[in-house]
C-alpha cells in the first residue's frame, strides 16, 4: 500500500503516489502491448503507471487527464508498450473458458445460430475420444447440446457452421475489456466495441 505523510507520499516501491487531478481512481483499464506491438493484457491503471516510472513500459497512447503526485503530473497512459518481449504461450495454448469461448464463437450456437441458453459442446465426444482443446469444443445451445448427446458429427448429421479454432489474440482483450477506449483500436485490428 501506499504510505508517507506530507505532500510527498510514496508507495513501497519508492514511487511517487499520483491521483487523478479530476477524481477517479486508478483501478482504470490500459492495454498492454508486448515489445513487437502485439495486444497481451489488460491491466490496471496503477499497474501501468508503475511499470512506465520503472521505465519497463512507455506510453503509446494517453488520456487528457492529468495524473499527478506531489512533484510532477503526467498524462494518465491508454495503452502502453513493454520495453521487453514477453514470452508467453500462445493463445493455443491459452485455458479455455466459457467466456473465450462464447466470444469466440460470436455468442451463438454453432449448430442452428440461437443465442440463448449457450453451454459447451465437445464436437468428437469425451466419450468417444476427442479432447477438450480449442479444436474440439464449440458454443451449443441447450436443446441442440442435448439433441447431439453423444453422438458424432456425422452420426446425426450435426456439423458446426465454423470448424473450431484457436481463437484471435483480441478475443482474449475483448473478455478482459468488453467496451475500451477508441484509442485501442489501431493495436487491437479491429472496430471498437
Amino acid at each position: 500500500m501506499f504510505d508517507g505523510d506530507g505532500p510527498h507520499k510514496y508507495n513501497s516501491a519508492g514511487l511517487p503516489f499520483c491521483r487523478l487531478t479530476e477524481g477517479g481512481t486508478l483501478a482504470q483499464q490500459v492495454l498492454v502491448l508486448n515489445a513487437s506491438f502485439e495486444p497481451i493484457n489488460v491491466t490496471s491503471l496503477a499497474r501501468a503507471v508503475v511499470l512506465v516510472l520503472k521505465e519497463k513500459a512507455e506510453v503509446l497512447e494517453e488520456a487528457p487527464i492529468q495524473l499527478r503526485s506531489g512533484s510532477r503530473s503526467f498524462a494518465r497512459p491508454h495503452v502502453i508498450r513493454l520495453t521487453y518481449l514477453v514470452r508467453f504461450p500462445r493463445y493455443e495454448a491459452r485455458k479455455i473458458s466459457r467466456r473465450a469461448l462464447f466470444a469466440r464463437d460470436g455468442y451463438a450456437c454453432q449448430y442452428c445460430g440461437s443465442s440463448s441458453r449457450l453451454t459447451v459442446d465437445h464436437v468428437v465426444p469425451r466419450s468417444r475420444g476427442g479432447g477438450s482443446g480449442w479444436d474440439n469444443v464449440v458454443t451449443s445451445c441447450a436443446p441442440c447440446n442435448s439433441r447431439k448427446a453423444d453422438r458424432l458429427p456425422a452420426e446425426i448429421e450435426m456439423f458446426p457452421k465454423r470448424k473450431p479454432r484457436p481463437p484471435s489474440p483480441d478475443i482474449f482483450i475483448t473478455v478482459a475489456a468488453p467496451s475500451h477506449p477508441e484509442s485501442w483500436v489501431p493495436y487491437l485490428g479491429r472496430r471498437a466495441a
